[in-house]
C-alpha cells in the first residue's frame, strides 16, 4: 500500500493539532470532536458516540459477512507540564501528549482513509478511539457500555510507539507484552496531641517508615513470585508543617507492579498483609484504597504471527524482546476477553522516553502504524 505524500502531510498535520489542544482521561471532549470531524470527511458506516462515556467508535463493513476486528488507538493526555517549544505545543496547562497518544490517534485516522479508499469486501472493522488508557479506566468502560455488545469482534489490536527501539522496527512479544500495575493509598490515623507531650498523642511516624521499609524489601523477595515485580514508594505525607503538633495522620502511596496477573494477586495480598500487621502493632487505624489498575497485557500467539508476517510483507522489521514492558497498558483488558495482540513501532534509539517533559510523538512512524493496521485487517479478511 503506498501513501500519497499529501495524506501524510494531513495526518502529520492533524497529529499536530491534536498535540497542540491536549485532553486529560475522560475529558475527551474536543478530542473526539476533531476526530469525528476528520473521519466524516470519508464515508464510514456507522460512528457510534459517547461508548465508554467519552470514546468514539467508527465501523466500516465490507458487502460479505466476515471476521470483526477491532483496532484501538488511546486518546487521552498526561497531567504533565510539557518543556518543547514548537509552534504546536500544548496551550492547555499542565496538560500534555507527551506518550503519543496524539499519534497513535492519527494513526487509526490514517486507516481510516485507507478504509475509504480501498473498502473491505468482507467482514467488520471497528476504529475504536478509546478515553481514559492512562488512568487504567478507559478499556474497562468501553467493555462495561451497552453499545459495545453489538460491536463484539472477533480480533483486538492496538499499538504503542515506543523510543529507544530503531525507527519503524515492529516489537513483538509473544504472551505477556507489558506488566500490569497498580496504585494504592495507605491511610493511617492516629491522634494528634501538643509536640511537647507526644505521649498524650498517637503517631504513625514509625508506622509510615516501617511499612516503608517491609513493602520496599518485599519487592527483593524471590519465593511465591514466579517472575518480576517491583513497589514503588511515590509519595508519602505525615502531619502537618507545623512544630508544635504531634502528627496523627499520614499518607503512603506506592505503585505495584509485575510482568504476571498472578503475580500481582500474590504481590497485592503480601502488601495489604503487610500493612494491617503494623498499623495493628502501633494501634492505628488504616485504610486502603486501589487505583489504576492494568492488568498485563497477554498477547495471542497466532495474532503475534499475523503482525510478524505483515511486517515481513511490508518490508519491516521485526524485534523480539526477551521481557515484558515495565510499563502497563489497559489494552490488557480487551486480550483477557479477545484473541489479540499490542505490538510496539520503534521511534529511535535517541528519542526522548515516554511521558518525559521533552517527548513528542515521532511522524516518521506514522505511514508504518498504517500498513501495519491495514495489512493485518487484509490477512485475517483475505483482503
Amino acid at each position: 500500500m503506498n501513501f500519497s505524500n499529501a495524506l501524510i502531510q494531513q495526518l502529520i498535520a492533524f497529529r499536530k493539532d491534536l498535540h497542540k489542544n491536549p485532553e486529560l482521561s475522560n475529558r475527551e471532549y474536543n478530542t473526539v470532536k476533531r476526530i469525528s470531524d476528520f473521519i466524516l470527511t470519508g464515508s464510514p458506516d456507522k460512528i457510534i458516540h459517547h461508548i465508554g462515556y467519552t470514546g468514539l467508535a467508527v465501523t466500516f463493513s465490507g458487502e460479505e459477512k466476515g471476521p470483526v476486528i477491532l483496532i484501538r488507538a488511546d486518546i487521552d493526555a498526561l497531567p504533565i507540564t510539557e518543556k518543547n517549544d514548537f509552534e504546536y505545543k500544548s496551550v492547555n496547562y499542565k496538560v500534555a501528549h507527551l506518550c503519543g497518544h496524539d499519534g497513535h490517534t492519527a494513526i487509526l485516522a490514517g486507516l481510516a482513509r485507507v478504509l475509504d479508499l480501498h473498502p473491505l469486501k468482507k467482514g467488520k472493522v471497528i476504529l475504536l478511539f478509546q478515553p481514559a488508557e492512562e488512568t487504567g479506566e478507559g478499556a474497562q468502560k468501553i467493555l462495561n457500555d451497552p453499545k459495545f455488545i453489538e460491536l463484539t469482534p472477533d480480533y483486538v489490536f492496538a499499538l504503542h510507539n515506543l523510543p529507544g527501539f530503531d525507527k519503524n522496527h515492529i516489537v513483538v512479544r509473544n504472551q505477556h507484552f507489558t506488566a500490569a500495575s497498580k496504585g494504592i493509598i495507605v491511610k493511617l490515623f492516629g491522634k494528634t496531641s501538643h509536640a511537647a507531650h507526644p505521649e498524650h498523642g498517637l503517631s504513625p511516624a514509625l508506622a509510615v517508615a516501617e511499612i516503608i521499609k517491609k513493602l520496599s524489601g518485599l519487592s527483593q523477595q524471590k519465593e511465591h513470585f514466579k517472575d518480576f515485580k517491583l513497589i514503588t514508594i511515590v509519595h508519602s505525607r505525615l502531619g502537618e508543617m507545623a512544630f508544635g503538633i504531634t502528627p496523627g495522620y499520614a499518607e503512603i502511596m506506592a505503585t505495584l507492579r509485575s510482568y504476571r496477573n498472578d503475580d500481582m494477586d500474590y504481590l497485592t495480598s503480601q502488601t495489604v498483609e503487610i500493612i494491617e500487621k503494623i498499623t495493628d502493632n502501633y494501634g492505628l487505624d488504616e485504610k486502603i484504597e486501589w487505583l489504576e489498575e492494568f492488568p498485563a497485557t497477554i498477547n495471542n500467539d497466532h495474532c503475534v504471527d499475523m503482525i510478524c508476517e505483515v511486517a515481513e510483507e511490508n518490508n519491516l522489521q521485526t524485534q523480539q524482546i526477551k521481557e515484558p514492558l515495565r510499563w502497563s497498558e489497559d489494552f490488557g483488558y480487551f486480550t483477557k476477553k479477545f484473541p489479540g495482540a499490542l505490538f510496539g513501532v520503534g521511534a529511535g534509539t535517541d528519542h526522548p522516553g515516554l511521558h518525559h517533559a521533552d517527548y513528542d510523538f515521532s511522524d516518521d512512524i506514522i505511514p508504518a502504524g498504517v500498513r501495519m493496521f491495514d495489512g493485518i485487517i487484509r490477512k485475517i479478511t483475505n483482503k
